[in-house]
């Protein structure tokens, strides 16, 4: 504030109490300015600090950041790897796999040509076999047949003696049958006899079953009919 070094001469008590009224006014008006200054500078120091730790924090993020990325390529390169690896693995399981059917190919070529000269020399032995038998067959043949004319032979003179022999015994069966039939129809006539008497016995006993029947029912109808009635 203003300092006054010298009172002017018409200076009065009042003018002295006024003088120091504004004086303290004064100095109160500077202490608030004080006040305000260091509210101010604090202010201003709190937002510095805010800043700071907010430029700190986003460098911390920006460093998190970094490292994630850094660890995702990591993590992509280390993947990438691994479907490379198993790549040139699959490449070389399925190169083992084509060298194996290869092999087998071969294998069964090699088979196939064995088994088809197998089955050449088993034919050639089938021919001469069969040709042996063929021949065999022939000859059998050829005896067979004149057995079979000396059998024939034979057979014809048993035929001619059997048919003799049956013509005799034929002879014979004529003369049994005629008695036999003779003794059938007496037999016959008698069995007919006892038979219509054995139906007609049935028929009398059926007749009877039937009237019982009847006499049962019309009991039970009578039964029925009471009860109802009471």
């Amino acid at each position: 504030g203003r300092k006054i070094s010298k009172l002017p001469d018409n200076f009065s008590f009042h003018e002295s109490s006024v003088f120091a009224f504004s004086r303290r006014e004064e100095k109160r008006r500077e202490e608030k300015r004080r006040e305000e200054k260091r509210r101010e500078e604090k202010r201003r120091e709190e937002k510095r600090r805010e800043e700071k730790r907010r430029e700190e924090k986003r460098r911390e993020e920006k460093r998190r950041e970094e490292k994630r990325r850094e660890e995702k390529r990591r993590e992509e390169k280390r993947r990438e790897e691994k479907r490379r690896e198993e790549k040139r693995r699959e490449e070389k399981r399925r190169e083992e796999k084509r060298r194996e059917e290869k092999r087998r190919e071969e294998k069964r070529r090699e088979e196939k040509r064995r088994e088809e000269k197998r089955r050449e020399e088993k034919r050639r032995e089938e021919k001469r076999r069969e040709e042996k038998r063929r021949e065999e067959k022939r000859r059998e043949e050829k005896r067979r047949e004149e057995k079979r004319r000396e059998e024939k032979r034979r057979e014809e003179k048993r035929r001619e003696e059997k048919r003799r022999e049956e013509k005799r015994r034929e002879e014979k069966r004529r003369e049994e049958k005629r008695r036999e039939e003779k003794e059938v129809g007496v037999r016959r006539e008698e069995k007919r006899g006892e038979e219509r008497r054995e139906e007609k016995r049935r028929e009398e006993k059926r007749r009877e079953e039937k009237r019982r029947e009847e006499k049962r029912r019309e009991e039970k109808r009578r039964e029925e009919k009471r009860r109802r009635w009471g």
